[in-house]
């Protein structure tokens, strides 16, 4: 890896630790040969609205390509910080362990660890393995930032420093499971006075109230801890019907508001629905991000691969 890559990975995740603005966006890789379209990548490459780019990793179970080999392959196509998501779902703690060195060796230091989605929401018959939950990945990455070895024997070598993310639901009926999980999670990466966790990446928020709870759940968990966990907030734009039902039905962890689906809705059994529920989508997420960008400076955009969509609401 070069040497000015690996200073953007240092920088990113400066920004990222600190106080300052972080935007960050989702890649998804196609299922085939190559991870994205040519002509993807080229507008990927001229684009300066964001820090990082986070590669996903098999999203609701569906068979993608691996999110390591991806996420390497985008990070030296684009020469920008890759973080990789990581699930406990289809590797146990050996294999997960191995990639995460392997791909230190080849420049890739970030990840977002998850536990994953079931296998029941996929579209193949394999089996899970969850051996443990995201927690278990926070350890690997602790035991490979220390020299050791899942045994606790010293490496042959120390990888450059990894860095580690974790994912937070964004709503929660009962508001204080969201702080205690935070709590459960910094606890799980926490190294002598230190600790080891940069950021938490929240599922879609879709209102001023959800982005305060997350805010004052973090707040008040680092405070409890004595951290500077960072949060950074999801931001999924809904320009469709079906999409604001899924939202609403499968996605646990999520809340979208009534008054967005009565809306979509209403534009769905409009004469044009197509560009009617885009038009009113595109103007609800606008109106939601301006109001989160007041209280808060971080944001991970998913857009499906859309980088249009995403400029649309960040310019």
């Amino acid at each position: 890896m070069s040497a000015t890559l690996d200073s953007k990975i240092t920088a990113a995740f400066s920004k990222l630790e600190s106080s300052g603005d972080f935007v960050s966006f989702e890649l998804t890789p196609l299922v085939g040969a190559q991870v994205l379209a040519q002509d993807t990548l080229d507008e990927l490459r001229d684009c300066t609205l964001f820090d990082s780019f986070v590669c996903t990793d098999s999203p609701l179970a569906r068979f993608k390509p691996s999110s390591v080999l991806s996420s390497i392959a985008l990070q030296n196509a684009l020469q920008t910080p890759l973080i990789c998501t990581l699930s406990m779902r289809d590797r146990n703690t050996t294999a997960l362990c191995g990639e995460i060195l392997g791909a230190n060796a080849f420049g890739l230091r970030a990840f977002l660890s998850l536990t994953g989605d079931p296998t029941k929401l996929g579209n193949t018959d394999s089996k899970a393995v969850f051996e443990d939950n995201s927690t278990r990945l926070n350890a690997i990455i602790n035991a490979l930032n220390a020299g050791l070895d899942l045994t606790g024997n010293t490496l042959k070598s120390t990888p450059k420093r990894i860095y580690n993310c974790n994912v937070i639901n964004s709503y929660a009926i009962n508001t204080k499971t969201i702080e205690s999980k935070m709590i459960k999670k910094i606890k799980s990466t926490k190294v002598d006075s230190s600790c080891a966790l940069s950021a938490f990446f929240s599922q879609p928020v879709y209102s001023i109230e959800s982005a305060h709870t997350l805010l004052d759940s973090l707040e008040s968990a680092n405070r409890t801890l004595g951290t500077k966990v960072s949060l950074v907030l999801g931001f999924f734009p809904v320009v469709s019907y079906k999409s604001a039902v899924f939202l609403r039905d499968k996605l646990p962890g999520v809340f979208i508001p009534e008054s967005w689906i009565l809306r979509l809705e209403k534009a769905h059994k409009s004469h044009d629905p197509k560009a009617e529920e885009q038009k009113v989508g595109l103007d609800l997420s606008r109106e939601l991000f301006y109001s989160l960008r007041k209280i808060h400076n971080k944001f991970h955009f998913m857009t499906n691969n859309n980088l249009p969509l995403a400029r649309q609401i960040l310019l």
